[in-house]
């Protein structure tokens, strides 16, 4: 995938799936790469398709939820493209949390019954619904690994204020609540997820992809309880199969540990399985797109010059 340039751009990043272009003071591009990252770690090859199934959940998931909060988003002028409002970020990823699953339960088996300064009740089991969803905040790491951190020392260390965070969790357990009920209608479960917002003067903005499988975790609903009765595992929609893989082949992102070899069939496997879970997500069939960067960008730039 080739770099763009777009008139008037003033800023080029390159995140882990993401490449984000700055145009003039107000405007994002940013383009949904193939590229898939685990354990903070860009693994060799990209999965087909990958970026425009993350872009057009997002879309759909941003226009499923405008209701609740402004968000960043303006045009998705390519599958794999959205241009958007450019925010100043809250350095903090907000994560929802409905059930007691991954960090939280790595953290609740190890007798801890506290997480970024939010309760966890005593007697639960793993992937059990929490009374209500919890909010267990993040730091955003420019390099390196994002940390728990509470609201209190959000505060404290001047992450925002008093009244924004008052806010950015009213917006985040609204979020997660239409999430879990478009989830439902799917037949799913959004056991988990993520939200990153940020302001445009004193207006907060949700920014970013929301409820996609590299941001959320699902859960199939049919034969959740009976699933929990017998302690089996749960069957989940998200990218912890990649995961999964890893380490079964004995790689998490650690100092001398390489990451395994990719053959064809396993990234054939991976891209149906993105496929499957925007299928499952959105409830409408996946049409593949393969437009060439030429015609992305010119699509791109003409909605540039309408907006």
């Amino acid at each position: 995938m080739n770099n763009y340039h777009f008139p008037n751009q003033t800023g080029y990043y390159k995140g882990k799936v993401r490449d984000v272009y700055s145009i003039g003071n107000d405007l994002l591009v940013m383009i949904a790469s193939n590229r898939i990252s685990a354990f903070d770690v860009i693994l060799p090859r990209p999965i087909p398709y990958k970026g425009q199934v993350l872009n057009q959940i997002a879309a759909y998931m941003l226009k499923a939820t405008d209701d609740i909060c402004p968000n960043w988003l303006l045009d998705v002028p390519a599958p794999n493209a959205s241009i958007g409002k450019r925010c100043s970020p809250f350095k903090i990823e907000m994560v929802v949390r409905g059930n007691l699953v991954g960090h939280a339960w790595r953290t609740y088996s190890s007798g801890k019954r506290e997480l970024c300064g939010a309760a966890m009740p005593d007697g639960l089991k793993e992937n059990d619904y929490f009374p209500t969803p919890i909010i267990t905040p993040s730091t955003k790491a420019e390099a390196g690994h994002d940390e728990d951190i509470s609201p209190a020392e959000i505060i404290q260390q001047g992450i925002c204020t008093a009244a924004e965070w008052e806010q950015l969790s009213n917006y985040a357990l609204q979020l997660f609540a239409r999430g879990k009920e478009i989830a439902a209608k799917q037949g799913l479960i959004l056991v988990d997820t993520k939200y990153e917002f940020g302001k445009i003067g004193y207006t907060i903005y949700l920014m970013d992809e929301i409820h996609t499988p590299d941001s959320s975790r699902y859960f199939y609903a049919d034969g959740f309880e009976e699933r929990q009765q017998t302690g089996e595992r749960q069957k989940q929609l998200s990218k912890e199969f990649v995961r999964e893989w890893l380490i079964a082949n004995n790689f998490m992102g650690k100092e001398g540990q390489t990451v395994p070899e990719m053959t064809d069939e396993w990234v054939d496997t991976i891209s149906k399985r993105y496929i499957e879970l925007y299928e499952k997500v959105i409830g409408e069939k996946f049409e593949p797109q393969d437009l060439s960067d030429e015609e992305t960008s010119k699509r791109i730039v003409e909605a540039l010059q309408k907006l």
